[in-house]
């Protein structure tokens, strides 16, 4: 199973009761956060959630509302005693931009190490579980990220036992290794089933409209999108931005047809998101209102 939590909700600047943009996972062990807007340490304490797990960073881009919370965040992962490397995935410029910031944030105990995306689509192995990163459309260069969790299919063990194979060797298999002993090979294949479904998370922001979203987000458990602005009259300003009304965002769900959407991102202007949902869920019934601390359990499903 995998937590996901939104941490801050807001763009362009934090509110008293929404933080700015970032949203955490936490998976066998590991945390996976998106995006450090400023409040994000203040939103991961409050969850009763610790710094010092965290497995990689991922910045959709760039701007003050994504990243400002950053420095703040890597001091008090060193001041928690971090040793382990910190792996920091993003657009093209990270290094530069994250060096930068480092300036107020000097002598970490851990080591930094950087993956720059360039590809309009990336996929990078975090061993237990994969990034897919996927270009948007934005003012500057901008990823949307997907969390994907792969479940191999049912171990047989009458099958095992009819092959011949120790049992020694059974929770290898399961966990997907090839065995040799004696001459003889064993590969999962022959005690596997089909790949079960596994666990995708979608998360998108700052963004217009695109196919490449919509595919990205397929199917997926749990889409988080953007949603700037909720006033009907708002689609030009949202043009002019590059970035998405709640009902382009939910034309984009309703494409890609995940088990549920939560809309964030919000603009300081709005003032109460769930009052546009009854239209918004005329388009993609399952969407939802996010909001700073919204959390869910998503678990394999046989």
């Amino acid at each position: 199973m995998i937590y996901v939590c939104l941490l801050g909700t807001g763009g362009m600047m934090p509110l008293p009761r929404r933080r700015l943009t970032a949203m955490m996972a936490r998976y066998n062990g590991k945390s996976i956060l998106i995006d450090c807007g400023e409040g994000t340490q203040v939103a991961i304490k409050e969850k009763g959630w610790t710094f010092k797990p965290i497995d990689v960073i991922c910045f959709t881009h760039f701007h003050g509302d994504h990243i400002g919370g950053l420095p703040g965040l890597l001091l008090t992962m060193g001041n928690a005693e971090r040793k382990d490397p910190l792996l920091l995935v993003g657009p093209k410029g990270l290094e530069k931009v994250v060096k930068s910031l480092l300036i107020i944030a000097q002598d970490l105990p851990f080591e930094i190490k950087y993956l720059e995306l360039s590809e309009e689509s990336e996929l990078i192995d975090m061993g237990d579980y994969r990034l897919e990163a996927f270009r948007v459309n934005h003012r500057v260069t901008c990823y949307g990220y997907n969390i994907i969790i792969d479940r191999a299919g049912k171990f047989d063990a009458e099958r095992a036992k009819a092959q011949g194979i120790p049992v020694k060797f059974w929770n290898r298999l399961q966990k997907g290794e090839t065995v040799e002993e004696k001459g003889k090979v064993y590969s999962p294949d022959m005690v596997l089933g089909p790949q079960r479904k596994g666990i995708k998370v979608t998360y998108c922001t700052d963004t217009r409209p695109t196919k490449l979203i919509a595919e990205s987000a397929a199917g997926a458990d749990l889409f988080i999108c953007e949603g700037m602005y909720g006033e009907k009259d708002k689609e030009e300003k949202a043009k002019e931005k590059k970035h998405m009304t709640f009902y382009e965002a939910a034309k984009i769900a309703k494409e890609a047809n995940p088990e549920q959407m939560w809309l964030t991102h919000y603009s300081p202007s709005l003032v109460n998101p769930n009052d546009f949902m009854d239209d918004v869920k005329k388009i993609f019934p399952k969407a939802k209102a996010g909001k700073d601390l919204k959390s869910i359990t998503i678990s394999f499903k046989d």
